[in-house]
């Protein structure tokens, strides 16, 4: 028998600043966390806007300033996040076995700005003045590894590179860690600081970005008739979970009990999303069977919602294979609307909002849906954040690479 986990920690990094409270006051207030890039010169670029995190490295008390510059900024953002995430649950691992704990925090990328810096260094200044520190630096499994480090971890410690699906799939393998008996908590999510000069030429060129200079904070408009690609973006979102029994013992706040996960693969184009959205269904057909819960039992869907012209069609088209008539009575929204695209971190920052909108009753907005798409035509719970009681939510975190993860989250009974 599969023994029950629930949420007890929420830590996120993200546009709309930090800690969670701040962030979710800013996102169903509606802020828009995207604006003009400073992190490095944008002249050359077509596109220069991008939901950049405002981040003074040696004010987040993570680590000192020698530590600091042997941790890429997506690392920063992880210990940063889960740091949080330790402190919102109570957790003192100093009591627990560290072998009875672990880490799963993902990344699409990893250290992408520490590869171009030393990379320019080979270039420009020879074999020997590569920093010995590049590789732990840009390794994916960084983000994981510093934590582990912060708090003593023992256990289970490894990362996820799914692309958009990075943290989904990181917290979906936390959940199975846990369920199985391999660990009674998790530190768990994502993380991502791909706003670089390659990181956002790469995704200029492919024209995966929105164009939308004149007004940048209104460029991220998933499901909207006027959407033309996502805005890139950094950040990352952690959660605390636990067993069940481990978390009541200590006295625990429970944002909610993780129910089910599922998790596919599209096998197709490696950038495009099946226009069907068959591989999106699968992965929420499959949290739903995980979770022994019908269709009819999820109340909101945080959606991939990248505001791509296939994707929020064929997740719309996914959501509706899956739900049938019920998918007309569906709240759901895109924070991306708000932050732009995190990425790899997407996910655990998604699961932050899900557990946020089941404990209080709130649904953010997606924002700048001001003309919907006739073939988005479900509630997507435009422009203005709405009370409604919500039993049970699901996340769902699609990847280049054709990867689809999808999770359920419901309160505690």
């Amino acid at each position: 028998m599969k023994r029950r986990v629930v949420v007890t920690g929420l830590g996120v990094v993200t546009s709309l600043g930090r800690p969670v409270d701040v962030f979710w006051e800013r996102l169903v207030r509606g802020d828009s966390g995207v604006g003009a890039v400073t992190l490095f010169d944008v002249s050359a670029f077509k596109v220069q806007f991008a939901g950049e995190v405002s981040w003074a490295a040696e004010e987040q008390g993570i680590a000192n300033p020698k530590e600091l510059r042997r941790l890429d900024r997506f690392t920063q953002f992880a210990m940063a996040s889960a740091a949080d995430a330790v402190k919102d649950s109570g957790l003192d691992f100093s009591r627990e076995d560290p072998y009875r704990c672990g880490v799963v925090i993902g990344s699409g990328i990893g250290g992408l700005a520490e590869f171009e810096s030393q990379h320019e260094r080979l270039l420009t200044k020879g074999i020997d003045k590569v920093s010995p520190f590049t590789i732990p630096k840009l390794m994916v499994n960084s983000a994981s590894g510093h934590v582990s480090t912060m708090y003593g971890i023992k256990g289970p410690n490894f990362a996820v590179a799914t692309a958009c699906a990075s943290a989904g799939n990181s917290i979906g393998c936390a959940l199975r860690a846990i369920q199985s008996g391999d660990a009674d908590v998790m530190v768990t999510g994502g993380s991502e600081a791909a706003l670089t000069p390659m990181g956002l030429a790469g995704f200029q060129n492919m024209r995966a970005l929105s164009f939308r200079a004149d007004a940048p904070q209104q460029a991220s408009r998933p499901f909207d008739r006027d959407r033309d690609g996502f805005v890139l973006a950094e950040g990352a979102g952690v959660v605390v979970i636990e067993e069940l029994e481990h978390a009541r013992r200590r006295g625990a706040r429970i944002y909610g009990e993780l129910l089910g996960y599922g998790a596919t693969g599209d096998a197709g184009h490696i950038t495009q999303p099946d226009e069907e959205g068959r591989g999106a269904a699968k992965a929420m057909a499959l949290a739903l069977a995980d979770s022994g819960l019908s269709p009819d039992a999820i109340s909101y869907i945080n959606a991939h919602g990248t505001s791509t012209p296939l994707g929020d069609k064929a997740e719309t088209m996914a959501m509706k294979r899956v739900f049938g008539a019920h998918a007309s009575r569906l709240a759901i929204s895109s924070t991306k609307s708000q932050l732009g695209h995190t990425l790899g971190a997407s996910g655990g920052i998604e699961m932050v909002v899900c557990a946020l909108t089941v404990s209080k009753g709130v649904i953010a907005p997606t924002i700048n849906l001001d003309n919907p798409d006739p073939d988005c035509d479900l509630d997507y719970t435009p422009r203005v954040a709405r009370e409604r009681t919500v039993d049970v939510a699901m996340s769902n975190s699609f990847g280049f690479g054709g990867h689809n993860a999808s999770l359920v989250l419901a309160k505690l009974r």
